[in-house]
């Protein structure tokens, strides 16, 4: 289902919720994760919440995952992503799981306040939950992919952070790399294009008033994260990947395009690699996580 073919909020969530009831009946939390759920990672105790992950055995800080859901920024919370979060920490790493508010009851910037808190917690909890601060990455997809490339941009690039009104931990953490996936980047063109969909929630209808905020592509530098762009043959959002990953190319940042799936595997469209039963999904974690490793590696 795309995005902008449902201009409701109420009739996207339960759309939305449907088809994620239907991709994830039946998993269960596996027996070789330690889970911490119900962490408040901020003032709202119903929408700052987080869980950690990771495997059973694991002692002292190690790399870290962030996961950034998506849901066109009014669906979604951790239960829908736990899961994936869980099968991401089956392959080593520790990895967070958060919900954040939601338009159109929470519009901007309150998403990317709540993405900035949990980074702020992670820089003063990291050692209780087994989180390496200084080896951080992140994940994000759809919409999760449009705000983990802004708050990218915001740890990376100082006049950017001069544009928003939250202070932003970007000495306290480190980030070595990121997974952007069937994300929307370029939203400051999307807006002047009329093809908005949701977006317009989250922007309370007022577009205009945020353009230079969400103008993330103008202040993608060097300094930004290594970073795999995946998206699908069928991702309604595939024509923002390719010009994502020629700018970071031209950025100078080390960078990794996959488009997975063909024209006769519509199955493989949207967030395919949420539905971790798939081959093409272990696949695709596989790789953005192998390729998480190689940066380390390159590090070392």
């Amino acid at each position: 289902m795309e995005e902008n073919d449902l201009q409701s909020p109420e009739v996207f969530r339960k759309s939305a919720a449907a088809s994620d009831d239907a991709r994830d009946a039946g998993l269960k939390t596996p027996e070789d994760i330690v889970r911490y759920d119900n962490i408040c990672y901020g003032e709202d105790p119903r929408w700052n919440l987080l869980d950690v992950y990771h495997l059973k055995g694991a002692s002292g800080p190690g790399p870290a995952i962030v996961s950034i859901h998506g849901g066109g920024w009014v669906y979604g919370d951790k239960e829908r992503y736990q899961y994936y979060c869980m099968n991401l920490a089956q392959r080593g790493f520790t990895v967070v799981n958060f919900t954040y508010r939601l338009a159109p009851e929470h519009t901007f910037p309150a998403a990317l306040e709540d993405v900035n808190q949990v980074f702020v917690w992670i820089a003063g909890h990291a050692k209780e939950y087994c989180i390496d601060r200084d080896r951080l990455f992140v994940v994000g997809d759809s919409a999760g992919g449009q705000l983990a490339s802004q708050y990218l941009a915001l740890l990376t690039d100082a006049g950017y952070r001069k544009l928003f009104p939250f202070e932003v931990p970007y000495d306290s953490v480190r980030v070595r790399g990121a997974a952007l996936n069937c994300g929307l980047y370029d939203t400051k063109q999307n807006i002047l294009d009329g093809e908005d969909g949701l977006l317009l929630h989250y922007l309370n209808f007022e577009k205009k008033k945020y353009l230079e905020q969400m103008d993330t592509l103008s202040h993608i530098t060097d300094r930004f994260p290594p970073s795999f762009i995946m998206t699908s043959c069928h991702d309604f959002l595939r024509h923002h990947a390719k010009p994502m990953y020629r700018l970071l190319k031209e950025k100078g940042v080390i960078c990794r395009y996959r488009r997975y799936g063909s024209e006769d595997r519509p199955d493989l469209g949207h967030v395919f690699h949420l539905d971790i039963r798939l081959p093409e999904a272990k696949a695709c974690n596989d790789e953005e996580c192998d390729f998480f490793r190689e940066l380390l590696k390159e590090e070392s």
